[in-house]
């Protein structure tokens, strides 16, 4: 097996091989070949990143493999550095761009629509239409037909039988009638049949049809067909029948279905079929559609497919996206709004517990956060660098400072300490969480499908410096404290009866406002400003450090990758104000869910076993932090652990530098119990995930045991934390 070193030599033979024209090669035509060939070597390496370097070019005699060997190992390490990405187009790029830049907001998911010629064939299957008819596929019994079966089949056949029966008896329905009993075939088992619509006279046909996302297809444009208007078809008594008696269950049983298989993402080809039988199938006559059962040997009779289904469910639709949003997204929006209406409509409870609503607020987090990071994205994407810097810095913290804030001040105006304790805890959970948990799980997620993953060291080592800085500036006032601040125990007893003997104390604290607060306002308050001043302007010199004077240490290269022929303007998701909007919107809406949180939060902290620490290191740090953690993830399945550990190290360096600072400066202007002095147990936490963090990242690659790792410590600490004492003041 070729060593690390061989390697990274034959990675730079393989790019000067490509970067250098043969001197043989006519410089006409073969433009276009060889940029293809560029461009699919940089999309077979490793997570679609390949590496650039930049030298004179050179005749290719030079560039032999025996160049390898001259070249130094300094030179090739610096292969790993240099980054070239591919993207589709400007706004594309800048976001691609955006996302190796310290302080800025890292995004996965596009921003503009990927022409659908460079979509895999799987994701091309999920936006397809229920209209296509195919080869054999093999047998269509499966456990997710069967699923389906069991689930909507069996009872929405039974529907359609009924249905049929009260056609039939009004006599005049009895055309809906039939069709509603072949139809409850149909549903009992959808795979592998066809309806199609019989064709009319060209003279009555009309082409007024729209396309639906949801619908998966043409829909009537109005809720009368125009082609039927001249035959009377809409003015039947049957028809009338059938509108008053049979459309109404029907479609409310196809809506139910549509939505609950919605919900359940994997069975989107369900939704699909059954919103399409209620807008489409349900509202022909009934002479006009066929329902056949296809063999291999038999051709489609002539006319338009509506529907043609074979499989019930497709796992790949959690990639599923409406309008660049993923579906997940798209899901728990609605619990935002049941959130809001139930908090603040049932302020006294009588419909539910405190409980079911902090639940209900803090899981409405999570998609609001995506709905944030997609709109930062965008307007990043579409903007100068200074407005992306500007819309980052404010808004990237938004989600945490939102709840953070609320809960101070409901706990100054309660006179309750707990609230500033949970909010240290949710500040030490989140740095902790950030620096072992999230690099860890990626690493392990990551280890499953790449042997060993590389990453760039120098970039991690000025995530690593900031992180001791703010760390040791951060516990600065702590340690302080602990060395001049006064011990005070509420409860001391003599084991050993002896004046002279041992002493057990308990609820022990150190005192800093003794002889009126002499120590705490005349050395630890300006210490505490002085600190909160100082973290900033560090914040601020590492991105001047990393985006402008020591900007090659990421070296991005964005490079254009389309064969020639294709269309590649880009057609952003969310325009600018679009995106403003959305984002404005999804702050005030975080505002409002952190405020029923705080407000319903009480009853856990006093009448809960756990400890108060464990729920702010655990629940409150980490929700809001859930889809960062899945574009890690997904950061690290594509071998691009490099945006896997900044999403951690940038999380973590703002908690410090940007968070507690704000908090402290807002404690300034409204007074509350928070100040920057923290337990042993969160300085010990603290300090010792950045110290094992940057020993882990030393040397710039990792694998699924190192990531394991991160992640035991991360739970041993969760379990230090679940069975400490209840914080002073809860």
């Amino acid at each position: 097996m070729a060593t690390e070193g061989e390697l990274g030599h034959r990675r730079c033979c393989t790019r000067d091989a490509l970067d250098v024209p043969k001197a043989t090669e006519p410089q006409g035509d073969t433009d276009g070949p060889r940029r293809s060939s560029l461009c699919a070597a940089i999309n077979n390496t490793q997570g679609d990143l390949g590496c650039h370097l930049h030298r004179p070019r050179v005749p290719t005699a030079v560039s032999s493999p025996s160049c390898c060997h001259q070249h130094s190992e300094e030179m090739c390490e610096s292969c790993v550095v240099k980054t070239t990405l591919t993207a589709e187009n400007v706004v594309e790029a800048n976001k691609l761009s955006n996302n190796y830049k310290f302080g800025f907001k890292k995004w996965k998911s596009h921003v503009t629509a990927r022409p659908w010629e460079d979509r895999s064939e799987i994701v091309k299957e999920l936006y397809s239409d229920l209209n296509v008819i195919r080869g054999s596929g093999g047998s269509t019994v499966t456990c997710g037909n069967v699923l389906y079966l069991l689930l909507f089949g069996w009872w929405l056949s039974l529907l359609y039988v009924l249905v049929a029966a009260v056609m039939f008896i009004t006599i005049v329905g009895a055309p809906h009638g039939r069709l509603c009993w072949d139809l409850a075939g149909y549903f009992l088992w959808p795979f592998g049949k066809v309806i199609q619509e019989a064709e009319v006279p060209k003279s009555h046909q009309a082409l007024s049809t729209e396309s639906s996302t949801l619908l998966g297809g043409p829909t009537p444009c109005r809720w009368r067909p125009p082609c039927w208007v001249d035959t009377g078809y809409w003015q039947s008594v049957g028809t009338v029948v059938w509108l008053c008696l049979g459309y109404p269950v029907l479609a409310l049983a196809h809506g139910l279905v549509s939505v609950t298989a919605w919900l359940l993402v994997v069975l989107i080809p369900v939704a699909k079929l059954s919103a399409r039988a209620a807008t489409r199938v349900l509202l022909l006559p009934p002479e006009r559609v066929l329902i056949r059962h296809l063999r291999v040997t038999e051709v489609p009779l002539e006319g338009e497919v509506i529907l043609c289904c074979y499989r019930a469910l497709n796992p790949y639709y959690y990639k599923y996206a409406v309008d660049g949003i993923n579906v997940f997204a798209v899901n728990l929006l609605p619990l935002v709004l049941v959130t809001l209406v139930l908090g603040y409509v049932d302020s006294h409870n009588h419909l539910t517990s405190s409980s079911i609503k902090f639940t209900l607020a803090l899981l409405s987090i999570m998609p609001l956060s995506y709905y944030i990071g997609m709109a930062i994205a965008s307007i990043s994407a579409q903007s100068n660098f200074a407005v992306g810097a500007v819309v980052n810095a404010t808004f990237g913290s938004i989600t945490e400072l939102t709840f953070y804030i609320t809960a101070l001040i409901k706990g100054s105006r309660e006179g309750n300490r707990c609230y500033a304790e949970i909010v240290k805890s949710a500040l030490t959970g989140t740095l902790v969480g950030c620096v072992l948990f999230v690099p860890g799980l990626c690493m392990v997620i990551g280890g499953i499908r790449h042997q060993e993953q590389r990453f760039n060291s120098r970039s991690a080592g000025v995530s690593s410096a900031l992180l001791f800085l703010s760390v040791g500036g951060v516990f600065a006032p702590t340690l302080f404290s602990k060395v001049y601040g006064k011990l005070v125990c509420s409860e001391c007893h003599n084991v050993t009866q002896n004046p002279l003997g041992h002493y057990l104390c308990h609820n022990c604290h150190l005192d800093l406002m003794e002889n009126n607060g002499t120590l705490y306002y005349s050395h630890v308050q300006p210490l505490v400003y002085t600190v909160s001043l100082l973290l900033p302007a560090a914040y601020l010199i590492g991105l001047f450090f990393t985006l402008k004077t020591h900007s090659h240490i990421y070296d991005i290269h964005i490079s254009d990758c389309h064969m020639p022929g294709h269309h590649h303007s880009a057609v952003v998701h969310w325009s600018r104000w679009r995106a403003l909007v959305i984002l404005l919107l999804s702050t005030l809406c975080m505002s409002a869910c952190a405020d029923l949180a705080t407000e319903h939060i009480s009853p856990i902290l006093t009448n809960s076993t756990i400890s108060q620490y464990f729920i702010g290191v655990t629940v409150l740090a980490m929700v809001p932090e859930l889809p960062e953690i899945v574009n890690g993830i997904q950061f690290a399945l594509q071998n691009n652990l490099s945006l896997s550990i900044e999403i951690g190290n940038c999380i973590a360096v703002q908690v410090c530098m940007l968070q507690i600072p704000i908090l402290v400066l807002f404690t300034i202007f409204y007074p509350t119990n928070f100040t920057l002095v923290f337990s042993d147990l969160h300085v010990y936490a603290s300090m010792f995930s950045v110290v094992l963090m940057n020993y882990i990242f030393m040397d710039g690659k990792c694998d699924y045991f190192q990531g394991t790792v991160l992640v035991m410590v991360y739970f041993i600490l969760l379990a230090v934390y679940f069975f400490a004492p209840s914080p002073s003041g809860c």
